[in-house]
């Protein structure tokens, strides 16, 4: 019998099942290449290098390498779109449709064309006056600003020479704006001439220049200033921050507020929710609607109507000064913190951390993080910084042959050199050096000599004058007249019954 061929067989096979689908012929040719399946065509080339299954992946690889060579594009030139000349015409009628914000200054749209009828001027007219505004920039001269807005040397010097004998130029804040008009030039090419300036000089003036008759002359426009204190009031919640400025106290207000009472109270500790806060700041409004937050004058903190802190600013310094205790006689040494308890004496101990015996030249005082620490006396600081063991340390000079000293601060108050008095803040309790825990460790030393700081006491006298004392309590108590909100009532009532200033809430409270 003769031999046929594969085409043979399958039509072959093809007439002989008819009911045998095309997907079922593909199929069977498929599985005749089962050996395909047998072999892995993308082995890992960095194994079996050598091999013929190292091989076969290698062949794999040239292979789609080749494969992709041959779809890489020619580099036969392209034609270009022919160059398109535009004439005037086309040009504004393509711009027409175009948005240029940038390049023309928002110049879209359609708009008709220069005709015969549109005659080209040889020169274009200048403006009779011109009105601009100028800042001072911080550094500058309110001179070279004039100058360079174009006002000429003769009449820039000129105004400012009147300005400079109301108000000195030099204390003019940066950033004041300044309105100018300036007339025609006499000439092309020259100058305009100064007509009428105009500025915020200070807080309660503002300033004009203006042209009379041919020569420059000043006029002063003061300005009613209302000076009431602002004072708010109000109760802790979750934060004081928080709480102050959903109270209206501003930010600066609130920062002064703070370090005020970080010199006297523990933040973490003093403060609680349910307690009032009382916040009296220097204030300014001014009849033209301008307002300034000054220092902070007053800072005061209540529980269940009970004073914690009543701290009033006070002498040239701006220092704050605890109202209870103001004029009070101290005899003896004061106590380093307030409420601390004694919890290791004078005299020989076993160290808590290096282990063995030793002299202890002071008494611990036990005390939160972070609590001031207050100097005992009135005294020079004679150390201020690291202290080996000690850690944060300060040391304070009384004279006398006495010292005292003030270990393991979480961070100190006092500049080495300053003088400091009795009960002011120098540094705060912590836990630096050789220390377990956060507690201040203080000495004193009698000519030179560490000695138990309670068998020794010595003299401070803080007792204040009466007239100063007298003044420090008239000042607080109309401080704390003012009713909270006093200040940011409005001024227009006060303007109406003329121009005469606002009498403030201080000056009724004296009278």
């Amino acid at each position: 019998m003769p031999r046929q061929n594969a085409p043979m067989v399958a039509a072959a096979a093809l007439t002989a099942a008819p009911d045998l689908g095309l997907r079922a012929l593909w199929k069977t040719r498929l599985d005749s290449l089962d050996w395909l399946k047998q072999h892995d065509w993308a082995p890992d080339l960095a194994e079996d290098i050598g091999s013929r299954r190292w091989f076969r992946g290698l062949a794999t690889m040239v292979g789609l390498g080749l494969a992709a060579l041959s779809f890489w594009p020619d580099y036969a030139a392209i034609a270009a779109s022919p160059v398109v000349t535009l004439d005037d015409a086309q040009r504004d009628e393509l711009r027409s449709q175009m948005i240029q914000p940038i390049g023309y200054g928002a110049d879209s749209g359609k708009r008709a064309g220069a005709t015969a009828a549109v005659a080209q001027l040889a020169a274009a007219p200048q403006r009779t006056t011109v009105q601009l505004t100028a800042t001072l920039a911080q550094g500058d001269s309110f001179a070279r600003m004039l100058i360079r807005a174009g006002v000429s040397e003769a009449d820039a010097g000129s105004a400012t020479a009147l300005v400079a004998g109301v108000q000195p130029v030099g204390q003019i804040p940066a950033g004041t704006q300044v309105d100018l008009r300036l007339g025609a030039p006499p000439a092309t090419g020259q100058a305009r001439p100064l007509e009428h300036l105009a500025f915020r000089a200070r807080f309660d003036l503002d300033l004009e220049v203006s042209r009379v008759g041919g020569q420059l002359a000043i006029t002063q426009q003061p300005i009613a200033v209302d000076m009431t204190p602002l004072r708010i009031r109000g109760v802790v919640g979750s934060g004081l921050y928080r709480s102050a400025r959903a109270a209206g106290a501003p930010i600066e207000a609130i920062q002064q507020y703070l370090q005020a009472l970080d010199q006297h109270l523990s933040l973490d500790t003093a403060i609680e929710a349910g307690d009032t806060f009382d916040i009296i700041v220097a204030y300014r409004r001014a009849a033209s609607g301008e307002t300034q937050v000054g220092d902070l004058l007053f800072a005061g903190l209540e529980k269940a109507g009970k004073p914690k802190a009543q701290l009033l600013r006070w002498g040239k310094e701006g220092i704050f000064f605890e109202a209870s205790g103001m004029g009070a006689q101290r005899t003896g040494l004061i106590m380093p913190v307030y409420g601390g308890r004694v919890t290791s004496n004078f005299g020989a101990r076993r160290h808590p951390v290096l282990g063995y015996t030793r002299m202890h030249a002071g008494i611990d005082f036990g005390a939160p993080h972070g609590a001031p620490i207050y100097a005992v006396g009135d005294a020079r600081v004679i150390y201020s910084g690291w202290h080996g063991g000690h850690g944060n340390y300060v040391k304070l000079d009384h004279g006398g042959g006495f010292a005292t000293a003030y270990a393991h601060m979480s961070r100190v108050a006092v500049p080495n050199g300053a003088r400091v008095s009795a009960g002011q803040v120098i540094g705060y309790v912590g836990s630096t050096g050789l220390s377990t825990g956060p507690h201040l460790h203080y000495e004193l030393y009698q000519n030179g000599r560490a000695v138990n700081p309670l068998s020794v006491r010595f003299t401070v006298s803080n007792q204040v004058d009466q007239k100063e004392l007298a003044a420090f309590r008239a000042r607080m108590a109309q401080l704390k007249a003012v009713s909270p909100g006093a200040a940011t009532t409005s001024l227009a009532p006060r303007q109406a019954q003329g121009a005469q200033a606002p009498r403030r809430e201080i000056d009724r409270l004296k009278s």
